[in-house]
């Protein structure tokens, strides 16, 4: 028969090794986000020289982290922050597979490319800081689908096409700011005009995209000519039209004068002198 003090050293054993187990080796999925984003990043300043793969196997122990802009949380990724490290490339679509991930910032990089519809599988993702690089393509619609996003902050890129409207239904949107980008057409209802308890935002999360209109901007520009540009344009033709036929005009009448005169000394030459 078995003490309980034997019971509960038994017990202490089994939770000890299942803890040593579960820190001791990456979560696959883990480990593929970190390698395939390595492989998709130019690190010219050499400021990710520990993101190697023997490191991708083991990146965490509970909430300790052995990657350079890494934090971890019960031995996954939690959040990554890679900002200003001059670094290069493009944002690898296989960062979706960080599944825990909760906030990502490549911030005041040279990233170029477009920003990857698969991180839509970040279902826990909370904050999104890709700002101040030279992302292009569209905002991906998908975003909308990481409910618990808090901040979009997209500023300073080369993003272009209309703002996602399914954007609005983020609730728990309190920062947005988008501006300076390339950016086109109205701004969605859904977040130039929230209403409620949801966060609102100002002009400066649009400005400095030429092309986007709509509250809280200006509303679009009439292209075509003011009614005081067409008056004044008809009255320059007009005038224009005036000037030109007076002129023709007088012409006419001088090369008439200039005839008669002509013929009427052909008449006195031919005229007897008496």
């Amino acid at each position: 028969m078995v003490g309980g003090g034997g019971i509960w050293r038994r017990v202490l054993v089994v939770v000890f090794v299942a803890c040593a187990a579960g820190m001791g080796a990456a979560d696959p999925n883990d480990e593929q986000c970190l390698t395939h984003l390595s492989e998709s990043l130019e690190d010219p300043m050499k400021n990710l020289q520990n993101w190697t793969k023997d490191r991708f196997a083991n990146p965490c122990t509970g909430f300790t982290s052995y990657l350079q802009g890494a934090t971890c949380n019960n031995g996954r990724i939690y959040k990554l922050s890679l900002n200003n490290l001059s670094l290069r490339g493009s944002i690898s679509p296989y960062l979706s597979n960080c599944t825990n991930l909760q906030a990502l910032d490549l911030s005041s990089n040279s990233l170029s490319g477009p920003i990857p519809p698969e991180l839509q599988f970040l279902v826990n993702l909370a904050v999104l800081n890709l700002s101040d690089n030279d992302l292009s393509g569209a905002i991906p619609q998908q975003l909308a689908l990481c409910a618990y996003l808090n901040v979009i902050d997209l500023h300073d890129n080369q993003l272009s096409g209309l703002i996602p409207p399914q954007l609005g239904l983020l609730v728990r949107l309190s920062v947005f700011d988008v501006s300076n980008n390339r950016l086109s057409g109205p701004i969605p209802a859904s977040l130039g005009n929230r209403s409620g308890n949801l966060r609102q935002f100002n002009a400066s999360s649009y400005e400095g995209n030429k092309d986007l209109y709509g509250y809280p901007l200006p509303n679009k520009k009439n292209n075509g000519l003011s009614i005081l540009a067409i008056v004044g344009i008809g009255l320059g033709s007009g005038l224009l039209s005036l000037v030109l036929s007076f002129t023709a005009v007088c012409m006419w009448l001088r090369a008439t004068e200039q005839k008669m005169a002509a013929e009427e000394g052909k008449i006195g030459h031919l005229m007897p002198d008496y």
